[in-house]
């Protein structure tokens, strides 16, 4: 019996993925070469392709850098021996993300802010406005401060 294969138009609707990222993957050897069809040339997906590019869209869709989907790879095929270097990998992109969520917050803090500040100079009330423009400043120095470390 013939393992299932698909055609990159048929891979791309199973995964949700756009041809054109099946083929940049490909291209930098992020997955493995795809085999062709002999006939064609055309790229054929079985279904351990299909389980990874699965998996790398859902990497991508929490953001995960494609090195990052590389040293998965790389320890996925160790199996079990590899859970610790999988749970570290996870916990460091998990940190990453909520220093970005905290560097959003500030910068979300700062809008409302800006709104209340150009709001009470709207209404001329330069004292409400003096109060609120001296609560931007240190926030705004946070921000700086958090994208560049």
């Amino acid at each position: 019996m013939t393992e299932q294969q698909w055609t990159i138009a048929q891979a791309s609707a199973l995964t949700g993925l756009p041809e054109s990222t099946l083929r940049y993957w490909e291209r930098i050897r992020l997955v493995s070469s795809v085999t062709r069809d002999r006939s064609s040339g055309h790229r054929r997906y079985s279904e351990d392709d299909i389980d990874t590019l699965d998996t790398l869209g859902n990497l991508r869709a929490v953001g995960m850098s494609v090195a990052d989907m590389r040293r998965y790879l790389a320890a996925r095929r160790r199996g079990d021996a590899a859970a610790g270097e999988q749970k570290a990998l996870f916990r460091a992109h998990a940190q990453r993300l909520a220093e970005e969520i905290e560097v959003l917050e500030l910068r979300r803090r700062y809008l409302e802010l800006k709104v209340r500040y150009w709001a009470a100079r709207e209404a001329g009330d330069l004292d409400g406005s003096a109060v609120i423009a001296d609560l931007i400043r240190p926030l705004i120095d946070r921000v700086n401060l958090k994208e560049t470390t």
